[in-house]
């Protein structure tokens, strides 16, 4: 785009307007490390909640009937019966006084932990974008890295929140030179992928079933 003359002949340059803008926030709590995603626990929650809709349902009706001037349900009547006849060291009063605490405890483990054990989360460099990783994707970066180390045939990788157990079937080469390259190749690729905490490298090389 050509530039703007004056009167003269003469060209004139158009002043610039400098825009300043917010820098982007940067996260500096230390290292940019990112806790666990949590789970919605859609599943739990949803069951609990048809469980008391149906119970306060069904107590709010026979509430409802006994005010209108009708007979309890049988299940309620049946139900207090048993409460006041059993004793506390009843065999079924402890296993439903078992059930219900196995299912409290449960419910108090799925509300205080994360859950999402598959997705691994990524160091964070900006205070408002949160990412992570799936364990399996992780698992095949590393395989194909891998697999690109003269010598390796096949690869099996596992990874875990703290862990990448790596097996390799070397089918030549000098096994101590294939687990240093595979060492210095997949420390490198752990690092590339970004994780807010790396997991620990573990290399197992070996040679094909029936070779020496």
């Amino acid at each position: 785009m050509s530039e703007p003359q004056g009167s003269d002949g003469t060209t004139q340059r158009l002043p610039v307007i400098e825009k300043e803008t917010d820098p982007v926030p940067v996260v500096h709590d230390g290292d940019g490390k990112g806790g666990r995603f949590w789970s919605a626990r859609r599943v739990p929650a949803g069951i609990v909640a048809v469980l008391l809709l149906v119970g306060a349902g069904a107590l709010l009706y026979d509430v409802t009937a006994v005010r209108a001037k009708r007979p309890a349900a049988h299940w309620r009547r049946e139900l207090a019966r048993q409460l006041a006849q059993r004793p506390l060291d009843d065999t079924w009063v402890l296993v439903g006084a078992g059930v219900a605490a196995a299912l409290g405890l449960w419910l108090i483990v799925l509300a205080l932990t994360p859950g999402l054990r598959q997705v691994l989360p990524m160091r964070r460099t900006h205070a408002d974008v949160r990412a992570g990783l799936q364990r399996a994707a992780a698992a095949m970066v590393l395989r194909d890295r891998a697999m690109e180390v003269s010598g390796v045939q096949s690869v099996r990788v596992h990874t875990s929140r703290t862990k990448a157990d790596v097996r390799a079937v070397s089918h030549f080469r000098e096994l101590d030179d294939v687990r240093a390259d595979l060492d210095s190749v997949l420390t490198d690729a752990i690092t590339g992928l970004g994780l807010a905490r790396p997991p620990a490298l573990s290399v197992h090389v070996g040679r094909p079933r029936g070779k020496g």
